[in-house]
């Protein structure tokens, strides 16, 4: 509240000065007027098409169940583990450096972004780490204070560009040009004001890009404190961030406005990551990772605190009074046991490839020799060969098996006992819905898979499926159509 009430405060009284040095007669008041009609302008775009304007900036696309079902699921057990009623859209940028954000200013619009290199590198308790971290900035409304902030520190530092550069251009003309004829102040009050104005468009968005960060960083801290008491375990957060924080690949889609939304700044190179410094949204990640691995006691908010004023020296404060108050003891648990063993740098680069080239909509299709073929989206050939051994590969299509036939006749002569239709033939298995529209009254297809890695089959209405290696479901739902496909590994 402090931050917005000085941010308005600094935008009103440039406004109003910026207004009264060109017209003192009446002026100000316009300058006032036009200042919050800059202010609302920004805000209105940034509440109607904000989120939206972020991932279009941030090339972010849709993660589909099927293209990443880990993601997908962690992402849900980090909803309900938050308390949320709706579960954040998910999205992915096919990038290899690793990194990730939420955007959102109520938490029913939210979404939460993530690199594709974020994806091959992290385990699964670092993924989650991760995702809490995003999932408590939109539970404690980070996103929407980052938002609103940013709006008005952006209005303050437009206007006071305009000021400047108007003065550079036109030098001399705030004291000699628009000198009052007739005014209360006098020459002396106008000049007064002049300075007044001058100083404040050079001092005000520096001031206040400064206490903008400062309280950044402290909700980056608070992040971090959630999100162990969403995941119960500080090391995955801990080692993620270690992970990350070792990259130095940079990220094309970071840009002025969703870089303080990143978990880490992806503006700061592999040495400065643990470097501090006032003009930084985030805090230095050899802080946070020491406060996250001296959690030993607990996974609450207390724990939290005491390893942060442990690691300041000092008894900062960082949790507000009402948490603590409301903090209850958890304890810290096991390792998931499906994280897997870290794989080699070359496996990884091949993963991030293989999901970027899935974002992209290409098809993998495996080989009777076993090679993996990448097929793109615009290949509109019937079959393609193999370029190892010269076989002419088509993509599979997803057919109906035994099981669902049988399934199928046995559902409707429930179905027909159930309505008390006795006598008469038995009913044969036939689709329900018409022909060429196959929905989920339809019998399921199933799709036999080949290896553990990437594959992509057609369902019957032609739509292609692509199965991630992290893919262990049972059965698969076709976007296009709604009907149901039987996963056999």
């Amino acid at each position: 509240m402090l931050l917005f009430i000085g941010m308005a405060v600094v935008l009103c009284l440039l406004g109003y000065g910026i207004g009264y040095t060109v017209s003192p007669e009446g002026g100000g008041n316009l300058g006032l007027f036009i200042a919050v009609t800059i202010w609302l302008v920004l805000s209105a775009m940034s509440v109607f098409g904000g989120g939206s304007l972020i991932l279009k900036l941030s090339n972010a696309r849709p993660v589909t169940p099927d293209l990443h079902p880990q993601l997908v699921n962690v992402v849900e057990e980090m909803k309900i583990a938050a308390g949320l009623d709706a579960t954040p859209k998910i999205y992915i940028i096919d990038e290899r450096a690793p990194n990730a954000f939420a955007t959102g200013l109520r938490p029913e619009d939210s979404s939460i972004v993530v690199t594709a290199g974020l994806l091959s590198r992290l385990n699964r308790d670092e993924l989650q780490g991760v995702i809490a971290h995003e999932m408590s900035h939109i539970v404690n409304r980070d996103v929407q204070f980052i938002t609103v902030a940013g709006i008005m520190l952006g209005s303050i530092a437009l206007l006071s560009q305009v000021f400047l550069r108007g003065m550079w251009l036109s030098p001399g003309s705030a004291t000699r040009r628009y000198r009052p004829k007739s005014s209360k102040v006098g020459p002396q009050g106008h000049a007064a004001i002049v300075l007044f104005t001058v100083l404040l468009a050079i001092l005000g968005p520096l001031f206040a890009r400064l206490f903008y960060f400062a309280l950044s960083r402290k909700r980056e801290y608070l992040a971090d404190a959630s999100a162990t008491r969403l995941t119960r375990y500080p090391e995955g957060l801990a080692s993620a961030l270690e992970k990350i924080s070792a990259e130095s690949i940079p990220l094309e889609a970071a840009n002025q406005m969703n870089a303080p939304m990143f978990i880490v700044n992806p503006f700061t190179g592999k040495e400065g990551m643990s470097l501090s410094g006032l003009a930084s949204t985030h805090p230095p990640i050899h802080e946070r990772i020491e406060i996250l691995r001296a959690m030993t006691q607990g996974a609450d908010f207390t724990s939290y605190q005491r390893a942060f004023s442990k690691m300041k020296g000092k008894p900062t404060m960082i949790i507000p009074t009402s948490g603590l108050r409301k903090d209850k003891p958890a304890a810290i648990r096991e390792p998931h046991p499906d994280v897997v063993k870290e794989q080699t740098k070359k496996a990884e680069v091949r993963d991030v490839m293989d999901l970027m080239r899935a974002v992209n909509g290409y098809a993998f299709l495996i080989c009777a020799c076993g090679l993996k073929i990448k097929v793109p989206p615009g290949f509109d050939q019937p079959a393609i060969a193999c370029p190892r051994c010269n076989r002419e590969n088509t993509i599979p299509r997803a057919q109906v098996s035994d099981v669902a036939e049988a399934a199928a006749v046995i559902g409707a002569m429930v179905g027909s006992l159930a309505a008390g239709k006795s006598g008469g033939e038995p009913p044969v298995a036939t689709e329900t819905a018409p022909k060429g529209d196959y929905g989920r009254e339809a019998p399921p297809l199933e799709y036999r898979r080949r290896t553990d890695g990437w594959e992509s089959f057609a369902c019957s209405c032609g739509k292609h499926i692509q199965l991630s290696p992290a893919f262990s479901s049972h059965q698969v739902t076709c976007r296009n159509c709604g009907r149901i496909i039987l996963v056999d590994a």
